[in-house]
């Protein structure tokens, strides 16, 4: 008799979809900090990205014979994510957008306005106008948040596809800082919800998914890792360990210990 294990089941069956398109891992990882294309293709080859985002303010544009990401890594067989990484007002990443859809056909992207340089902090009043006016044009954002499900409803309701909330600040990896308002924003969506930013080791993202997040993305915590082929594979682990964690279902927390074998009629 063949028995068929969780590990198997999970990995085969367990997808999520966003826009209309459906995929098996819930790992993003982005495309920058690498030491060349060719490290960045094997660290996505390493972690079963399916999707990996570009900052399109970052691509090259004006040296037709300098090195191409797609060159490397295949587009025709990973989804590319346009983001507006660099962007500190509605305007500028709309208009990032914009090109990039005229460029690639792109209408799922990734959307992030930032606040200040320090912080890298969202600027939630632009971020919200900038995703209302893309969605009113056709794009599909999956938006980069703070950890407050107001504002992730808000974000919602005005069209993001998903909503992003950062674990900590970009490239910190501290790890989710606040627990408790990443599971109230799962809660209350009605999109994907998957962790953007602040992880740093696999028990970070092991952790969100636990949590109920359909995913997380990444690019920091594997591209500066002593070795970031190595460190894909264990984010792999960590996220499909956490996922299957939150289906299992974990057990209640008590407050004193509770044998593993009754104490009542022992010898």
């Amino acid at each position: 008799m063949t028995i068929q294990t969780p590990i198997t089941t999970a990995s085969a069956a367990d997808t999520w979809t966003v826009a209309g398109k459906t995929f098996r891992s819930r790992l993003i990882v982005g495309t920058g900090k690498y030491k060349d294309f060719a490290q960045n293709a094997a660290a996505v080859e390493a972690s079963g990205a399916e999707i990996v985002t570009v900052a399109v303010r970052r691509v090259n544009v004006s040296d037709p014979n300098a090195p191409m990401l797609t060159d490397f890594i295949d587009p025709k067989k990973i989804t590319y994510l346009p983001n507006t990484a660099g962007c500190f007002d509605a305007e500028s990443a709309i208009r990032t957008l914009r090109l990039a859809r005229e460029a690639g056909g792109w209408e799922l992207v990734k959307l992030e306005v930032l606040g200040e340089a320090k912080t890298l902090y969202p600027d939630m009043v632009e971020t919200l106008r900038a995703c209302e006016i893309l969605a009113n044009e056709g794009f599909k954002p999956m938006v980069y948040c703070v950890d407050d499900p107001i504002a992730a409803k808000r974000l919602e309701n005005v069209g993001a596809v998903a909503i992003m909330p950062l674990g900590a600040p970009i490239g910190s990896g501290l790890g989710i800082q606040n627990q408790v308002t990443i599971r109230l924003i799962v809660e209350g969506a009605s999109v994907p919800v998957l962790v953007d930013a602040g992880v740093g080791t696999a028990s970070d993202a092991a952790a969100a998914m636990e949590l109920g997040c359909d995913g997380v993305l990444m690019n920091t915590a594997i591209a500066e890792a002593k070795d970031p082929i190595l460190m894909a594979a264990a984010m792999k682990a960590g996220v499909e360990a956490g996922r299957m964690a939150y289906l299992a279902g974990r057990m209640g927390k008590r407050r004193y210990a509770d044998p593993s074998s009754p104490l009542a009629g022992l010898i």
